[in-house]
This record gives structure tokens, C-alpha cells and sequence, in this order.
């Protein structure tokens, strides 16, 4: 096969246009500008770290079962170990979140990329709500109870059922984690092409 056939091939295309804009020294940098240090950055850091706890957590609660986080003493620090990771997850997001708006971080062609924070906090706020209406205890039941008419009234209890356990379960532990941590993910590419944000020029007056 020729270099012009093998150019053409959609793979090769694919290959250099990925080169292009995630380039090695961008996606992982030997250095960062000195604006990094910056407090506001580890609270982005923050919660990615609270997110991978709140996967790894979920994830044995899912192999176990209501049964053992209700009834084992493993079973309730893993399940307080999953609650206190997604409050960390929200606090720090939210600090990060309102920082960077501060910091008007969709400047210079960024804004997809703060489009794809807020999408990815809207996003957990969804799947938090299904985690707490899939708990099997009374609060889910009264959660579900009193969410049910305001979803209904959007429309959106025809495929949403706040009530049928096993249809939140799935939300919880499948769907809306997977979009989630796409979104985190592609956030996080995103930030490395693009680089992080500068601070704003000082305004020099003139006299």
C-alpha cells in the first residue's frame, strides 16, 4: 500500500487530526504557568479526587446490595464513605465552578469548555437526586413521594418514574454516572488543549 493510500485511510486522518489538537506536551506538561497556584485550582483537583471515590464506592455498594449497606457495619461506613464523597464532590465543584466564573475562564475560545463544567454539575445534581430516592429507607420514600408531582407536571414523569425503585436504580448506577464521567472527562481534555485560563491584563491608566 502506497503513503498516499495509507494517508487516506480514515484511521490515519483520525490519528493526525487527534495529534493536532491533543498534542503530548498539552495533554501531559512538564510545567504549568505560575497562575496555577492558585487555590481555586485545587478544588477542580479536589473533585476529581471525590469523584473517583464516589465510582470506587459506588461501585462495591453495587456489588453488595441494599441488604449489606443496610444491615453490616462495612456496609454502613462504605455507604457513609459514598454520602461524604458526593458532598465533597458538590462543595468543591461548586467553589470551582463559581471561581472560575469569576475568573471568566470561556475566555480566548474556552467557553465550550465551561459549557461542558456547568452540563457535568447539572448532570451530577441528577444523579444525586436518583441516589437518594434509590437508598430503601423512609427518606427515599418521602423524596420520591414529594418529587413525584413537580416532575410529573414537567411532562417528564412519562420516562422518569421517581417511584419505581428499580428504574432510579438504573439511572443511578448506569446511565447518569456514564455521562458524567464523559463529560468529566472531555472537561478535563478540554482544559488541556485550550490551557488553563490567564488572569485578567491589569489596566494600566494613562497620565
Amino acid at each position: 500500500m502506497s503513503s498516499t493510500e495509507i494517508d487516506r485511510q480514515w484511521t490515519t486522518r483520525l490519528r493526525h487530526r487527534v495529534a493536532r489538537r491533543l498534542p503530548p506536551e498539552k495533554m501531559l506538561p512538564d510545567t504549568q504557568p505560575a497562575y496555577v497556584a492558585s487555590w481555586i485550582y485545587v478544588f477542580g483537583v479536589t473533585t476529581l479526587s471525590a469523584l473517583a471515590v464516589v465510582i470506587l464506592s459506588g461501585f462495591i455498594l453495587a456489588l453488595k446490595g441494599p441488604q449489606w449497606w443496610h444491615t453490616s457495619g462495612i456496609g454502613h461506613f462504605v455507604n457513609s464513605l459514598h454520602l461524604w464523597s458526593v458532598e465533597i464532590f458538590f462543595f468543591a465543584m461548586v467553589i470551582h465552578l463559581w471561581g472560575k466564573f469569576f475568573m471568566a475562564a470561556w475566555r480566548g475560545g474556552r467557553s465550550l469548555t465551561w459549557v461542558t463544567g456547568v452540563v457535568t454539575f447539572l448532570t451530577s445534581i441528577a444523579t444525586a437526586f436518583t441516589g437518594y430516592v434509590s437508598q430503601t429507607n423512609f427518606d427515599s420514600q418521602w423524596i420520591s413521594t414529594q418529587a413525584k408531582d413537580g416532575i410529573n407536571s414537567t411532562g417528564a414523569g412519562s420516562f422518569f418514574n421517581v417511584l419505581n425503585f428499580g428504574q432510579m436504580l438504573m439511572w443511578h448506577i448506569v446511565l447518569l454516572p456514564l455521562a458524567a464521567v464523559i463529560l468529566t472527562a472531555v472537561h478535563v481534555l478540554m482544559v488541556r488543549a485550550k490551557g488553563v485560563v490567564p488572569p485578567f491584563e491589569e489596566k494600566v491608566e494613562a497620565r
